[in-house]
């Protein structure tokens, strides 16, 4: 059961660029809503590329998931590849190469399992989440800093890898349900 959408967004009064680096810009809003409040709201502009995760299995029915370096919080995690959509390219197509760079393997099937947004109240970035299988060896250079650490896990124990300390990214929680979801359906 869905619910009907807010009939009109406030209206952008005025729009202001508060910080900007490498990666982001944020923008301070002055916002009119329907029923006349005025408030500020700030958002870190995106790019509007997109974004794509890959939840691969093996034909040995093996998830395979990387173990990579984080900056937000200083550590290793483990977690499904994933990698911005560069133009031009559609998210499957950006999902293949990402797979290929990041485990060395593409695949010839790929089954779209949700497209989520990230913290939408403070950026508008979407993510793909992929499902791959019918894998393949192949491997491309990516723009890693380091060699990944590829984890095979196996899909029987999926419920485990919800335990491991490291496993702890959202949107790595949210593909691993998602695909869940997806094989019962098959059945």
């Amino acid at each position: 059961m869905s619910q009907k959408k807010h009939p009109c967004p406030p209206e952008i009064l005025s729009s202001d660029v508060v910080a900007s680096s490498k990666l982001f810009t944020v923008e301070a809003l002055s916002l009119q809503f329907s029923n006349g409040e005025r408030r500020q709201y700030e958002r870190v502009k995106g790019g509007g590329r997109g974004a794509v995760m890959i939840v691969p299995i093996t034909a040995e029915n093996e998830l395979l998931l990387v173990r990579e370096y984080c900056a937000g919080t200083h550590d290793y995690q483990l977690g499904f590849p994933k990698g911005l959509i560069d133009p031009g390219e559609t998210p499957v197509e950006a999902g293949n190469r990402e797979l290929k760079e990041e485990v060395g393997f593409g695949a010839n099937e790929f089954v779209n399992l949700k497209t989520v947004s990230l913290a939408p109240s403070y950026f508008k970035a979407q993510m793909h989440i992929l499902f791959a299988q019918d894998l393949y060896p192949e491997r491309l250079i990516g723009d890693e800093p380091e060699p990944l650490v590829v984890v095979k896990w196996p899909l029987n124990d999926w419920q485990s890898l919800l335990e491991q300390s490291d496993f702890t990214e959202a949107r790595s929680v949210a593909a691993l349900l998602l695909l869940q979801q997806h094989l019962l359906k098959e059945v």
